[in-house]
């Protein structure tokens, strides 16, 4: 039989054992969570040079390896390159010249976690945009290809616009814009023609229509 002591002991080894559990047990469940990516905002956004309409605030949202989320991590902003636009430390971009820009946040907890974004700057103050040439050769099969430039005119004069503006055409069966460059569409069959426009905002071009003869 063990005497009143000793069970004593044994009651208070048992709790303290206990307790150590409890502790190891708290801790294996509750660790803090570590951010697993990142989400770097808003959206494509487009700002201009100048004085006016010049900024964005950019943003950051964390998911962590358990499955939640943080507003506003602990991030270190850059962006490439600064000769479009700058970004300070707290994450503003300030425009510089006309072009695209990414904006990477770089996880200060895990530096290998990143996200990315691209700002537009381009121009503001825009009256008019006209694509020049206004006329070009046919598409063939052996000149699939032609290139064209959006110039706009503005309260400062006439700037070329062709990078930043968005480029459209009016059937991509046929051919396809990017950055100016028009191309017939590989494998094409079909005669036709397409029409394509540049704009800037709420600022179109006047379309310019180009023969596709494959």
């Amino acid at each position: 039989m063990l005497s009143a002591k000793n069970k004593l002991r044994v009651v208070c080894t048992f709790a303290m054992l206990a307790t150590l559990a409890i502790t190891i047990s708290c801790t294996g469940f509750f660790q803090n969570p570590t951010i697993s990516s990142i989400s770097v905002g808003p959206a494509s956004p487009t700002i201009e040079t100048g004085s006016t309409g010049n900024t964005v605030q950019m943003t950051v949202f964390g998911t962590n390896n358990d499955g939640s989320t943080t507003n506003s991590p602990s991030v270190s902003w850059t962006i490439s390159p600064t000769s479009v636009a700058t970004i300070s430390s707290s994450g503003l971009v300030t425009s510089a010249s006309t072009g695209t820009a990414t904006v990477t946040a770089t996880s200060n907890q895990n530096p290998s976690i990143t996200g990315t974004q691209t700002v537009t700057v381009t121009v503001g103050c825009i009256q008019s945009i006209k694509i020049q040439p206004t006329s070009g050769p046919p598409l063939t099969t052996n000149a699939p290809s032609d290139s064209f430039t959006a110039q706009a005119t503005t309260c400062n004069g006439t700037v070329d616009v062709t990078p930043v503006a968005t480029w459209t055409s009016s059937n991509t069966s046929l051919a396809t814009v990017s950055a100016g460059t028009v191309t017939m569409v590989a494998g094409n069959t079909t005669a036709g023609t397409v029409s394509i426009t540049a704009a800037i905002g709420n600022i179109v071009s006047p379309a310019v229509t180009i023969t596709v003869s494959p």
